[in-house]
């Protein structure tokens, strides 16, 4: 299948848009797994069998696995190894080099961890992305317009041509997905309004949407925003973390059950 069709496909074995976030922290993880060889591991694994039969995707932030080293990076291919192979997997790395460097991270990401895309930062152009576009069962989302305050110090900068910063970034990616139609962008939750502009403005490329939940966004104005375009919504503190008991299992099931519950009411 190709990158736009694994996502389609596992929006519908669920009817659900959800995509959730495994950005484990082993600080964080409950008193109950504390004793287990591998306790994030562990968690991973009991968060993905609650929510397996909810979720469309699941996204794993490196960044928390990088930080535990090299037993980190085992951990997160595990994780990868646990999600079920039906449903859409995402390295989030935020990546963006060029030549040999970029090829590493294609390799490191498509290959010895085979997600089914990554996350990239546009900013230094085609040819620091080109090579994760190759093959067309794999893909990447392009940040577009970020959730964090601090979007605004470079995304909404205005151009000599009209346009923001953020609008020419996907207008240019919207160019590169005109071959393997293998290119999405990030758009943040809590920017509903520019969302749902840059939804007509690129009707074609899938979003990877964060923000809802703990950052302040709205599922419902989400929803609205994007219309019927591709979408991921991705939550992740508001299911793994919906409990930090011995309940943690049990209270994330519930918490993605009732966001895909008003997923489906919105649909």
């Amino acid at each position: 299948m190709t990158f736009v069709e694994k996502i389609v496909s596992a929006q519908q074995t669920n009817n659900s848009l959800l995509c959730v976030g495994l950005d484990t922290d082993s600080r964080k993880i409950p008193d109950a797994l504390k004793d287990e060889r591998d306790p994030v591991l562990a968690f991973n694994k009991a968060i993905i069998d609650a929510t397996a039969d909810l979720a469309c995707s699941y996204k794993l932030n490196l960044a928390y696995y990088e930080a535990n080293g090299s037993k980190g990076l085992d951990t997160a291919l595990a994780t990868l190894e646990h999600i079920p192979k039906h449903l859409f997997s995402i390295a989030d790395v935020k990546r963006g080099d060029i030549g040999s460097t970029s090829d590493q991270y294609a390799i490191a990401y498509q290959q010895a961890m085979p997600f089914d895309c990554v996350t990239l930062s546009p900013y230094m152009g085609f040819d620091s992305v080109e090579t994760f576009l190759k093959d067309q069962t794999k893909g990447a989302f392009f940040l577009g317009l970020t959730s964090n305050p601090g979007a605004r110090d470079f995304q909404y900068l205005d151009l000599a041509s009209g346009k923001k910063l953020y609008e020419h970034v996907t207008d240019t990616v919207s160019s590169w997905n005109t071959t393997s139609k293998n290119c999405g962008l990030v758009v943040g939750a809590t920017k509903p309004s520019e969302l749902e502009a840059l939804r007509h403005r690129a009707p074609e490329l899938p979003f990877l949407v964060p923000g809802v939940g703990a950052q302040g966004g709205s599922l419902a104005d989400v929803m609205n925003a994007n219309g019927k375009g591709i979408a991921l919504i991705n939550v992740s503190r508001g299911i793994s973390y919906a409990s930090t008991g011995s309940d943690f299992k049990e209270a994330a099931r519930k918490a993605a059950m009732t966001i895909v519950e008003e997923m489906q009411s919105l649909m």
